[in-house]
């Protein structure tokens, strides 16, 4: 099987060398376009109380095993389900009273991050099942309920224990206890959308409960949990500037709401979100002085965007100005702008390697900032036979300060080669965290593509950056991810996996790329199987370097 058969396999000409890595996934990309977003509605309910020590919320962690969201802080609630809309119309007689703070055709302003087809579509704040869904996992998840009146405690276990089971539906639980709920009780507190760093987004409803003695103790299930606690909004903010904890924004601005102007008289921050923006965009900041900037690139599907990040808080390093789109640039920059105005400057633009998806806007941004571009070495050369010049390298080790004098924040630069012959990741020191650029992805696989992929050295990559131990993982495309290692492992054995199947394939009589493919990928749709032989071809090209074949 030679290197130049595999590429006329492709529809390519040439040798390997000889191929247009760019081009290729532009061809790719004409042939696949983006999905359209699924939107799923949701609903989370915030339980509040007074105690002798102030206002105090519950809130939980979700499990660290969790992929979506795992080991982050959170208000109980979940996704609207099949079955809420019939229950909600069912329970009809046994609830008293609706939430306060919307009614039930307002359709509130989820934020910035709805595109204007999302926009569109958008349901009502009390759409069918929502609040039921909201009612049904906070009752799962932490066993309260709004009740009317006072119930009997282990009639509330054992119910839990029903429902968990799947024994009963939510409907028929109430109605069989004779349970009656108080929605006097919920105030609507906002309404979020996830970011459009992941094709499946929550339309978020949030609702304040104030709770009460009758309504039982919260515990949470240890399903989806792994624990929860009553706390001063206050010290969950304070846990969160130490870097003692991750959340998501509306958690972050509901704490922070909640701490300053308390639930009544901070209603109407709740509802409106913007003072959670940057100029156009939202402020998507899981750990504190680690911005998220999710911005639209021609990137191969499931994504549609490309993480670009702001590291730091006075000093801070823009990673990724990935976007060739005129609109997204603009709002790119108003959001610097805003943080400039903050005190947040940007001292250096870092990439993580040359792809498109990864530069579009380096050479405007640096115009625009008058601030230097680095990166790899391998990577200023290729960019520099496109025509953008690099300013200046970074080295593998190499640290850069972004904290001020007393206050130590090192970023250190990794050099994680395999996807790209100069791609970087950065470790921040300070959180643990690893900004990965196309080492990892929380949506897809990596794509390795001889001769720009080699295999050998994304596997060592891979075990370099386990050994870093990060704490969380923001890739370039898809969410952050507390998963870090656990992820970085299982692309590594996935890779490995699918390596023992290629080695089985040959031994078993096939031997070009396209024959494996079938049988290493069985259930791949047509479109997307040139990137599965390029990943056959990396693998077979490192059996071949290992003497295997």
């Amino acid at each position: 099987m030679s290197d130049g058969a595999q590429s006329e396999d492709l529809g390519l000409t040439g040798s390997p060398t000889d191929i247009d890595h760019e081009a290729f996934y532009r061809a790719l990309l004409g042939a696949a376009p983006p999905p359209a977003p699924q939107i799923r509605a949701s609903c989370s309910i915030v339980p509040w109380r007074r105690s002798a020590d102030g206002l105090e919320v519950f809130w939980v962690r979700r499990s660290p095993t969790l992929r979506f969201m795992g080991g982050f802080w959170a208000f109980p609630g979940g996704g609207r389900s099949r079955g809420d809309a019939n229950d909600e119309a069912a329970l009809v007689d046994a609830t008293s009273g609706a939430p306060s703070g919307t009614t039930a055709d307002a359709v509130t302003d989820p934020g910035p991050d709805a595109e204007p087809a999302v926009r569109d579509a958008l349901e009502a704040d009390l759409a069918p099942g929502v609040v039921t869904a909201g009612l049904r996992e906070l009752f799962e998840e932490v066993g309260l309920l709004p009740f009317v009146g006072a119930t009997d405690r282990a009639a509330r276990i054992d119910g839990r224990r029903r429902l968990l089971a799947g024994d009963v539906s939510f409907a028929q639980l109430v109605l069989g206890s004779g349970w009656r709920l108080d929605l006097d009780r919920l105030a609507f507190a906002g309404r979020w959308l996830t970011p459009p760093f992941a094709p499946r987004r929550f339309d978020n409803r949030f609702f304040l409960l104030r709770w009460r003695s009758e309504d039982g103790s919260p515990r949470v299930d240890h399903q989806e949990l792994d624990r929860g606690e009553w706390i001063a909004p206050e010290r969950a903010l304070e846990r969160w500037r130490a870097g003692e904890i991750a959340a998501a924004p509306p958690t972050i601005h509901l704490l922070r709401v909640l701490a300053e102007d308390g639930p009544e008289a901070g209603s109407g921050r709740l509802l409106d979100t913007s003072e959670c923006n940057l100029g156009p965009l939202r402020r998507i900041e899981f750990l504190p002085g680690a911005l998220l900037i999710p911005l639209r690139t021609p990137t191969l599907p499931p994504a549609t965007h490309t993480n670009a990040f702001v590291i730091g808080r006075e000093r801070a390093v823009l990673i990724d100005p990935s976007t060739p789109f005129e609109d997204e640039q603009k709002a790119l920059f108003e959001a610097l702008d805003a943080l400039r105005a903050e005190g947040r400057e940007v001292a250096e633009i870092w990439l993580t390697h040359h792809h498109p998806d990864h530069v579009g806007a380096a050479a405007v941004a640096r115009r625009r900032l008058g601030v230097p571009i680095r990166a790899h070495q391998e990577t200023a050369d290729r960019l520099r036979r496109g025509g953008l010049t690099v300013d200046g390298t970074l080295d593998d080790g190499e640290h850069f300060e972004l904290g001020m004098t007393g206050d130590p924040w090192p970023l250190e630069v990794v050099y994680t080669p395999g996807h790209a012959r100069g791609h970087l990741a950065f470790f921040d020191e300070r959180h643990r965290t690893l900004i990965a650029g196309d080492l990892a992805s929380t949506l897809s696989t990596i794509v390795i593509d001889p001769p720009e992929g080699d295999m050998d050295a994304y596997l060592a990559s891979l075990e370099r950056a386990i050994a870093l131990e990060p704490r969380a993982l923001f890739p370039a495309h898809g969410p952050v991810t507390l998963r870090a290692v656990e992820l970085l492992r299982e692309l590594r054995d996935h890779r490995l996996e699918r390596e023992a199947a290629t080695l089985a394939a040959v031994r078993d009589g096939q031997r070009r790329a396209e024959e494996i493919v079938p049988v290493v990928y069985p259930d791949l749709p047509p479109a997307v199987r040139p990137i599965a032989a390029r990943q056959i071809q990396a693998h077979l090209e490192r059996l071949r370097r290992q003497g295997q074949i």
